[in-house]
């Protein structure tokens, strides 16, 4: 997999994180640097930590489905994109508004905006791509993203959110078309 694809499935990713790291961003009444560090730093180790985990747990089962891996990284690509694109339209404009001051809050949400790194993670071993690098640049990527989130958030608002969900969306469905078409243009 080349840089330029692991650059964009780590934006991808990241977008959920930006999306929620807005909303923070504007609920904030104070320290919005320390705030957008703790933030960041929660949701991009999370980001690094779980493609590492979705690898491991695919390497172990890789023997059993090498004949049709590159439709399952392609399904799970289309799901996350999927959902990401129909959460931006379908969403309560309410829910969006956060108060990330607990860091019990923040764990939630790290989990939560990570789940879709563990499959990406998973897609990775699919494709015996190696993880450690591509997890590292992930995280990097989505520190940087959601740091920029908080600091935005109080001019920027939850409708930029929303465009990102979308914008990230569409990176992981096309990423899972190219996948799935040099699979089988391969088989030709």
């Amino acid at each position: 997999m080349s840089l330029i694809q692991i650059f964009l499935i780590a934006v991808g990713l990241a977008m959920d994180a930006f999306a929620v790291s807005l909303a923070s961003g504007i609920s904030l009444k104070k320290s919005y640097v320390l705030w957008a560090c703790i933030i960041a730093i929660f949701f991009g180790g999370f980001q690094a930590l779980m493609p590492v985990i979705g690898w491991f747990g695919g390497s172990l089962f890789h023997v059993y489905i090498e004949s049709f891996d590159h439709w399952i990284a392609f399904g799970l690509l289309l799901i996350i994109g999927c959902r990401m694109i129909y959460e931006a339209f379908c969403s309560n404009p309410e829910k969006k508004l956060i108060r990330p001051t607990s860091l019990l809050l923040l764990l939630g949400l790290a989990v939560t905006t990570s789940i879709d790194a563990l499959a990406v993670g998973l897609s990775f071993s699919l494709l015996r791509t190696p993880i450690f690098m591509p997890a590292l640049f992930i995280g990097i990527i989505t520190f940087i993203i959601s740091f920029c989130g908080v600091m935005m958030g109080r001019s920027i608002g939850v409708k930029w959110g929303e465009r990102a969900h979308i914008f990230g969306g569409v990176v992981l469905i096309g990423i899972g078309i190219k996948i799935l078409l040099e699979h089988l243009s391969q088989k030709i």
